[in-house]
């Protein structure tokens, strides 16, 4: 993986081929995500697309592991719109700090660092260096309106 230049985080993403969404509207009582100090900490970003989600259910059950990696790469680049809507410019990113990954999980399935590779691996594109995070993948009974992937992410930024 290669850093990301200054001025380049957006066409990278449009490299990739991928459009940074509108910020999804909260579902409850808080903000897409919140700056304090050099840090910006996101809400669990659900994996949303145009206001729905593209399905529902576990994984494991009613959802593969490869449709939940791609719907944790979809909250990934959530992550980022959100980060986006606090900042104003994704080159303010200095790194990606740490990544939490919950998997609503079929009672047996035991692949959630898998699923949410899928994560990992579109910060690491869009990102390069500063991409690379710690991160935890905790397998969940249920999530908000039945989503079987939520991302949140922290970011440190370049110091003003």
């Amino acid at each position: 993986m290669s850093g990301a230049a200054a001025g380049t985080v957006e066409a990278r993403l449009a490299e990739l081929g991928l459009t940074l969404p509108e910020v999804v509207p909260p579902l409850a009582t808080y903000q897409p995500a919140v700056r304090s100090g050099v840090y910006v900490y996101t809400s669990g970003q659900l994996p949303m697309v145009g206001g729905k989600l593209p399905c529902t259910g576990k994984v494991g059950a009613e959802v593969t592991p490869e449709e939940a990696k791609d719907l944790a790469r979809i909250c990934a680049l959530n992550a980022l719109a959100a980060v986006k809507s606090v900042v104003g410019d994704l080159d303010r990113i200095a790194r990606v700090v740490k990544v939490v990954g919950f998997i609503a999980s079929a009672a047996d399935f035991t692949g959630q660092p898998a699923v949410l590779n899928g994560a990992s691996e579109l910060l690491g594109e869009v990102l390069g260096v500063k991409g690379v995070h710690a991160r935890s993948a905790v397998g969940v009974a249920v999530l908000p309106l039945d989503a079987p992937v939520e991302v949140e992410i922290q970011v440190e930024l370049v110091q003003d």
